[in-house]
C-alpha cells in the first residue's frame, strides 16, 4: 500500500523530472518540491485562513472572558472553548492538515532519494521493482552530484583552510528557514499556556528538521530548504508578512481586542 500510493509515484516523478532536466538530481528535487507546494496550495491557503480565524478568535472578548472565568477549571475551560469553536464555525484541526500531509511526503521523499541513488547491484535490483515502464533505463544509475554535494550522503562543506572540519551548510539553512517559517506563519496565542507551547514548537521543529538534515541524505535537506523558502514566498505573496514579528524574539502572546 505504501509503495503503491506514496513511494512508487515519488520515485518515478523524481526520475522523470531528473531525465527532463538533463540528469540533474538536485534540480529535480527542487522542481519536485515546487510541484508539491503547487498541488498542496489549496490546503496551505486553508491553513492560513484557519490560522487567521484562530488568531482573531483568541483576541476576542469572549475568549478572554472564558480564560478568566474558568482559569482554575481546565476541563470546564476546554468544554467552553469547544462551544465557542462551534458557535463561530471553527474547526481547530483544520490548520493541521497540511502539516499531516507533509509527514508522508518527507518519509516518502527520503525513501525515494535513497532508492533512486542506487549504485550496487542489490540496490539497483531493489530500485527496478519501483520503476514504471515509461522511465528510460538509460538514466540508471543516477548522477548523485549537485554542486559540491553527494545527495545520497549527509552534506558537509570542506573549505581549503579547514580541511578536517565539515561545515553542515544545508543543516544550518534548514534550521534558520524552518525557524523563520514558523515565526512568520504561527499566530500569537491569547493565553500563557498557548504562548508557551508556541514558543516550544518554534524551537523544537527547527532542531528536529535540522537533526534530520545533519544525519540523513542531503537530498532530503535540500527538500527542506526549498520547501521552507517556497512556503515563505507563498505567504509573502498574500501581503500579510509582518517583518517586525519576523525579526522579533519576544513573547508569542497576543493582546486581546476590547
Amino acid at each position: 500500500m505504501w509503495d503503491t500510493v506514496i513511494l512508487n509515484p515519488m520515485v518515478n516523478s523524481l526520475l522523470w523530472i531528473y531525465d527532463l532536466l538533463g540528469d540533474n538530481f538536485g534540480l529535480a528535487i527542487i522542481v519536485f518540491t515546487a510541484l508539491i507546494r503547487l498541488v498542496t496550495l489549496p490546503l496551505t491557503l486553508q491553513q492560513q485562513k484557519s490560522t487567521q480565524k484562530m488568531q482573531e478568535m483568541q483576541q476576542s472578548k469572549a475568549w478572554v472572558d472564558l480564560q478568566k472565568k474558568y482559569k482554575d477549571d481546565k476541563q470546564k475551560l476546554q468544554q467552553e472553548q469547544m462551544k465557542l469553536y462551534q458557535e463561530v464555525g471553527f474547526n481547530p484541526l483544520s490548520g493541521c492538515l497540511p502539516t499531516l500531509i507533509q509527514l508522508p511526503i518527507i518519509f516518502g521523499l527520503y525513501g525515494a532519494v535513497i532508492r533512486a541513488l542506487a549504485t550496487t547491484p542489490t540496490q539497483l535490483l531493489e530500485l527496478s521493482k519501483h520503476i514504471y515502464e515509461f522511465i528510460p533505463s538509460s538514466i540508471i544509475p543516477l548522477n548523485s552530484q549537485f554542486l559540491y554535494m553527494n545527495l545520497g550522503q549527509p552534506e558537509r562543506l570542506y573549505l581549503p583552510f579547514l580541511p578536517n572540519i565539515g561545515i553542515p551548510v544545508l543543516t544550518i539553512l534548514v534550521v534558520i528557514s524552518t525557524y523563520f517559517q514558523n515565526k512568520l506563519m504561527t499566530p500569537p496565542s491569547a493565553d500563557a499556556q498557548g504562548a508557551q507551547m508556541t514558543k516550544i514548537m518554534a524551537l523544537y521543529m527547527p532542531l528536529l528538521l535540522g537533526y534530520f538534515a545533519y544525519t540523513l541524505a542531503s537530498g532530503l535537506a535540500l527538500y527542506f530548504v526549498a520547501s521552507n523558502l517556497l512556503a515563505i514566498v507563498q505567504y509573502a505573496a498574500t501581503g500579510k508578512v509582518d517583518f517586525k514579528k519576523l525579526l522579533s524574539f519576544g513573547s508569542a502572546a497576543a493582546k486581546p481586542k476590547r
